[in-house]
């Protein structure tokens, strides 16, 4: 074999730094804890999915939500999760990953327990934006903590189990929910959280080692406060513009504008700052950019999709919670056997062609509900969940990895911050971009069909399927039923043209990574062909 250049060997990445002997040892139950905390933040999130038919009905069943009290409840949390996580990245690599760990883990029981106790949709929203600001702390910190803890060549491995373990959190969350409502009431679904954050707290607190940045440098205000503003902003707008179904008006466009403009100043100063948050030079790897870009609009296509689809097993085909949480256990199941098996994939053939595969493979799950009608088979309804999961499974391990190892290790945090900013800002924009699109085609189509509702409720029934079905309820069996017909009509109608807008933005997706990611690996060496030189890391904290 040639020896290498002198120009080869002085851009040479330097060694990392070993992991210090009693970590490694146990870094496999570090990660155990690691996901059961990642656990407690998606396992709640998905028993909301399954919940919200129930929270919108009158007490003493639920509380009354409305549609858009409904979405807040859920967006209130994103908005706060969204607009903190890369400065809770930050502070974790400041101040100490275990301690934001810790906090955010506490701060997140707190808001649950809050949760459940609420008594009406505003109390609601405003523990679950307590609950978005516990979260914000906690899923950085994990991924930040699993860098610490793993050697390089152990990372892929690791991260892979990591992902799997939000699979895990998608199959237990419906199921949960289900039994839960079934057998409780509806706040149950949120006190269910406390003991698991109890365990959570003392295994973290005896388990997870401290690590820090060891040269954190001076501190960057006025990047963190624009980091902040930015990100609130423009996710507040894309959430209001999804409330509205209207992205013309003008509070949508002075906060999404607003807010584009602040992040603008943000990535500006960060240009020129001495001690920048974060180092922008990273997004010019095209490898890293295509990353975080896959990430956001994988998340973008497939949160839309699932906001409706609970509305589609329970509303339409009329399953219960419990049953619509089985029914979304293929995708899940369909993660954890495979996003842990992802990297031998990727060692064979590269995460370009991996990474492109799995993003066909959601932009066909997506494109099937345009397909679905009042009678489709459950099976055929089990197997498009598992094509998106298998998908899903070939995506987030790979660009997760590109991400994180684009990066030193010292800057974990920011790292972990920067990929869970870019998913949540994704998955909002999802939700409303796709739920407007969802209610703008089903008033359009329900409209004609109001004629026997009364002049003054025309204009609630057609704002969702569910004020339809309330208002039909009210109606009688005999004189409701045409109106029940026509809004599963028109509701199908909408979920068919929002699927195969989910779809085409996961093409757009499989596009990015296509061109972008890097491809096979090296013979001999592990290293992508067309990975750029990594930084030297700094050492490890304790």
């Amino acid at each position: 074999m040639p020896a290498p250049s002198p120009s080869a060997s002085a851009h040479a990445p330097a060694p990392g730094p070993r992991i210090p002997e009693a970590i490694h040892r146990r870094r496999w139950w570090i990660l155990t804890v690691l996901m059961f905390s990642l656990l407690i933040v998606v396992l709640d999130n998905s028993i909301l999915n399954v919940a919200v038919k129930t929270i919108a009905s009158p007490a003493p069943t639920g509380i009354g939500a409305s549609q858009s009290e409904l979405e807040w409840a859920i967006n209130s949390y994103t908005l706060v999760f969204a607009g903190l996580l890369f400065t809770a990245g930050l502070l974790g690599d400041r101040i100490g990953r275990k301690k934001v760990l810790l906090f955010g883990t506490l701060v997140f029981g707190i808001g649950s327990a809050l949760a459940a106790l609420s008594a009406s949709p505003g109390e609601l929203i405003t523990w679950r934006a307590l609950m978005g600001f516990g979260a914000a702390f906690v899923m950085p910190a994990t991924l930040a903590v699993l860098m610490n803890v793993f050697e390089r060549d152990e990372q892929p491995k690791a991260i892979g189990i990591w992902a799997g373990s939000v699979g895990l959190g998608i199959a237990i969350g419906p199921i949960t929910g289900g039994l839960l409502l079934e057998h409780f009431w509806w706040g149950s679904i949120f006190l269910v959280n406390v003991p698991v954050v109890i365990l959570a707290l003392v295994a973290m607190a005896i388990l997870v080692p401290d690590s820090r940045d060891p040269k954190p440098g001076k501190v960057d205000p006025v990047g963190v406060a624009l980091s902040i503003v930015g990100l609130v902003l423009l996710v507040y707008g894309i959430i209001r513009g999804g409330e509205l179904a209207d992205f013309t008006d003008t509070t949508v466009l002075l906060s999404i504008v607003g807010g584009l403009l602040v992040l603008a100043g943000f990535v500006w100063h960060e240009k020129r700052s001495s001690h920048p948050a974060i180092d922008i030079t990273y997004f010019r790897k095209p490898a890293f950019s295509a990353a975080v870009a896959a990430i956001a609009l994988v998340f973008f296509a497939l949160m839309g999709v699932t906001f409706f689809s609970a509305f589609y097993l329970q509303s339409v085909r009329g399953y219960s919670a419990l049953q619509s949480g089985l029914l979304i256990v293929p995708l899940a199941a369909a993660q954890m056997i495979f996003a842990p098996r992802a990297r031998l994939v990727v060692d064979r053939f590269g995460a370009r062609a991996v990474c492109t595969v799995g993003m066909l493979l959601v932009a066909t799950g997506l494109a099937s509900f345009a397909l679905f009608g009042t009678g489709t088979p459950v099976w055929v309804l089990c197997l498009v969940f598992f094509v998106q999961g298998t998908g899903m499974a070939h995506i987030m391990p790979p660009v997760t990895v590109a991400v994180m190892q684009a990066l030193p290790r010292e800057k974990a945090g920011s790292g972990s911050a920067i990929n869970n900013t870019f998913r949540q800002v994704g998955g909002a924009l999802g939700i409303a971009v796709l739920g407007s699109v969802l209610s703008t085609v089903y008033r359009g189509d329900i409209e004609g069909h109001l004629g026997a509702v009364p002049a003054g409720a025309r204009a609630v029934a057609g704002e969702s399927i569910e004020a339809t079905l309330g208002v039909a309820e009210k109606l009688g069996p005999v004189a409701g039923k045409p109106l029940v017909a026509a809004a599963n009509d028109a509701f199908i109608s909408a979920m068919h043209v929002t699927a195969l807008g989910s779809a085409a933005v996961a093409l757009i997706g499989a596009l990015v990574v296509g061109l972008y990611l890097p491809g096979r690996a090296r013979a001999g060496t592990g290293e992508p062909v067309d990975q750029a030189p990594r930084p030297a890391e700094e050492p490890v904290g304790r």
